[in-house]
């Protein structure tokens, strides 16, 4: 039995980027093995299994051959006779099929090593095109390592056009879109994961109503960016949560609160991601008119996303639609005309006598008169 760290763990160690987990395989060993060495088998599908002590996952050398449609088609082979060269031959990129053994020698069979010093994002083998999974991976690692230079290889992009035009996105399940986008919002560069999947033809499969607000793609040709491109540039400078990124990315696709609903439900978003969209879609006609200074806009807008309540949702929302344009101002206005407008207590005011209709009413229009008055403080309307 012989043991080797492999994949990200090796690649994001040879980059000097911080290792957050470590994944093994293992080579000359069964299942029965890994149980009498207190394996704990983590899988019902696959033969991976977790350290009694570490957690960390384990799994024996396999080859695969393909069967059927999609990502789920493969016949998985894992035994003793399985060597290292053919598990790390079935892996998606030459960056990630790298092992590393017990005497720290890397085992670099497919030249990720040369990939990683030109910054290319190559495929091992034309067995690619088998996995339609691995169109989202190569997105997700250009948005990971964009920012220290790395580009999808000529050869590899050819190989995702071929899938894509051949229709083979209709197999990756929107579960599973949603889980590899939200990964990609959270690293430097989230814009490029649509940029990838744009490129080679994909997102039209995946996302339509994106694909549409970004136009047509020229290879080769510099343009300018599209909005949601530009937009997703400017809250990255801002927030790395996934939430906000992914409503920045979808907002110029909805244009009320019944498409966001839709196209939340279509990409099975998580609930909370949903949640956003929805909000910011509703706010979508206030936020047109408050980001001219439109003390009422603004007052409205901080009443319908619970700004009273939950000032820094607001900020979230108002973030969401100030990175769609270069002038957002929303955000700055929210900042200074929400504490003043808080400050406005409705006990005081019951104090006075006032309770019901006539409580809300005198609170709306004492907080909008202090936001307006916050703003006119701070130079920001006049």
């Amino acid at each position: 039995m012989d043991i080797y760290l492999v994949g990200g763990a090796v690649r994001d160690k040879l980059l000097g980027m911080p290792v957050s987990e470590r994944d093994w395989v293992v080579v000359g060993a069964d299942e029965a093995a890994m149980r009498e060495r207190g394996f704990i088998p983590a899988d019902r599908e696959f033969p991976v299994f977790l350290h009694p002590d570490t957690g960390e996952e384990y799994a024996l050398a396999r080859r695969e051959v393909k069967q059927g449609e999609g990502y789920r088609g493969f016949e998985v082979h894992a035994g003793p006779d399985v060597t290292l060269e053919e598990d790390l031959r079935r892996r998606d990129l030459t960056i990630n099929a790298m092992a590393q053994g017990d005497d720290a020698r890397i085992i670099d069979p497919f030249d990720g090593r040369a990939d990683l010093a030109a910054g290319r994002l190559r495929h091992v083998s034309p067995a690619f095109v088998e996995d339609p999974l691995r169109v989202l991976r190569v997105a997700r690692f250009a948005a990971k390592l964009g920012h220290k230079g790395f580009c999808v290889a000529h050869t590899t992009h050819r190989l995702m056009r071929q899938m894509a035009q051949q229709g083979e996105m209709r197999h990756v399940a929107a579960e599973r879109l949603w889980r590899e986008m939200r990964t990609a919002m959270q690293t430097e560069q989230p814009w490029r994961f649509f940029e990838v999947l744009h490129g080679c033809g994909a997102l039209a499969s995946l996302i339509a109503p994106l694909a549409a607000v970004m136009g047509d793609w020229v290879a080769h040709r510099a343009a300018a960016d599209s909005a949601p491109i530009a937009a997703l540039k400017r809250i990255a400078g801002a927030t790395r949560d996934a939430e906000p990124t992914l409503v920045t990315a979808l907002f110029g696709c909805v244009a009320s609160i019944e498409d966001a609903e839709r196209l939340a439900s279509a990409l099975r978003a998580d609930r909370e991601t949903a949640r956003l969209l929805k909000r910011a879609a509703a706010g979508r006609p206030l936020c047109q008119r408050a980001a001219r200074g439109d003390a009422e806009a603004l007052f409205e807008l901080a009443r319908l996303w619970h700004g009273f309540d939950a000032a820094a949702e607001a900020a979230t929302l108002a973030a969401i639609f100030d990175a769609q344009t270069d002038e957002g101002q929303i955000g700055e206005y929210l900042a200074v005309a929400l504490p003043a407008a808080r400050r406005v207590s409705p006990a005081d005011l019951q104090a006075q006598g006032l309770d019901g209709a006539a409580l809300g009413r005198r609170l709306a229009e004492q907080r909008q008169a202090a936001m307006r008055s916050a703003l006119r403080a701070a130079g920001l309307v006049t």
